[in-house]
């Protein structure tokens, strides 16, 4: 007897939807499994208030690949959004990321001869030695006055742990700009799905059968059994039943209330990098759309620790967990294709998911 599906495929955020799409529309009969109660995983958006809400944090898309901007686009339109978020210490605000604008606020500075000369200041004391962690990265990339004011405390709530022992590798990328440009991205195409997320990752899932509230581990055998293929995109250890042990995370609070107020911060985020607030950052959500609405709705992101029943989000990738890790990915599954941030244990944007599902079943089924 054959096969009820040609592939069964776990999870339904963005990895697991652009490859249902694209096994479908290759005349695949696929099986989407997602265990929780809506599709979309961490992208999943829902309407309060009149709001579009990013449920489990802002999704801000942002890409340089032209194949993947035209991919989401051919399915739902998306706006021009920029992301200029702002930073709120101890009465202040701060422009990120860090611009001329940034530079101005701290120390006055107007010019960016001027403001090259002030960090090659700051920072002199800190350079002509590799970076052992993230602060000394950091120092050495900014100097004490930013990193006191704008990245220590946001970074050790969001990590849980002081900057001393976090890997200077995290902070690497961060832009540091000698213009007044407060975009905080440089990708070439940049904006949010009009309709929401909700409704791009419905359209991706369009062929497929989707069960909701289906959690393959709990019977992994059968669930295999239907499909000839299955593409996994949850935690790789869980898959191999902790057989090296867990993966280190870390996980997220929200908290989100409707606010009887037309306008609440006047920006999309707004930052909290001072060790007083709990929480590391607030959304307030019309402005992902520039929205007209009578009320607002805001969220704000309280870090904490990963533990059994809570949402993975920030893969600790440290020298232990990247080792342990790499022992997973060498265990070889036969008929099972581990993709998606999970799956790879890698903090992936929404266009690099996208761009490595649709290379994935390049592979599977041909360009």
């Amino acid at each position: 007897m054959g096969r009820a599906y040609d592939y069964l495929i776990v999870g339904s955020g963005l990895s697991g939807a652009v490859f249902a799409q694209e096994a479908a529309r290759r005349g695949k009969r696929c099986l989407v499994l997602e265990k929780r109660d809506h599709i979309g995983g961490n992208v999943y958006t829902e309407e309060l208030a009149g709001v579009t809400v990013h449920r489990y944090g802002a999704h801000i898309f942002h890409t340089d690949s032209e194949r993947v901007w035209r991919y989401v686009n051919s399915r739902t339109a998306c706006n021009r959004f920029v992301n200029s978020p702002l930073a709120y210490y101890r009465g202040k605000l701060y422009s990120l990321p860090f611009s001329m604008h940034t530079f101005y606020q701290l120390w006055g500075i107007t010019r960016p001869a001027e403001a090259r000369a002030k960090l090659a200041a700051e920072t002199a004391p800190y350079r002509g030695r590799e970076a052992a962690n993230l602060e000394e990265q950091a120092l050495r990339m900014v100097g004490p006055a930013l990193y006191e004011t704008l990245i220590k405390g946001y970074t050790e709530k969001q990590w849980g742990r002081p900057c001393r022992e976090l890997p200077a590798g995290i902070i690497k990328r961060l832009p540091v700009r000698f213009t007044f440009d407060s975009n905080y991205y440089t990708s070439r195409y940049q904006g949010i799905p009009e309709a929401g997320y909700t409704a791009l990752v419905a359209k991706l899932l369009e062929g497929a059968e989707v069960r909701l509230g289906s959690d393959f581990l709990a019977d992994r055998a059968g669930y295999r059994a239907l499909a000839g293929r299955t593409v996994y995109t949850g935690t790789v250890d869980s898959y191999f039943g902790y057989a090296y042990g867990p993966l280190a995370y870390r996980s997220l609070r929200f908290v989100t209330e409707v606010v009887d107020e037309a306008d609440y911060q006047g920006v999309a985020v707004m930052n909290y990098p001072d060790l007083d607030a709990a929480y590391t950052r607030v959304i307030e959500h019309k402005h992902f759309a520039a929205g007209r609405q009578e009320k607002t709705v805001v969220t704000r992101e309280y870090p904490q620790a990963w533990e059994a029943g809570l949402e993975p989000y920030y893969p600790v990738n440290d020298e232990a967990n990247v080792a342990r890790y790499r022992r997973y990915a060498a265990e070889a599954v036969d008929g099972v294709l581990f993709l998606g941030r999970l799956a790879r244990y890698a903090y992936l944007d929404m266009d690099q998911a996208i761009g490595a599902a649709l290379e994935a079943a390049d592979r599977e089924f041909g360009a």
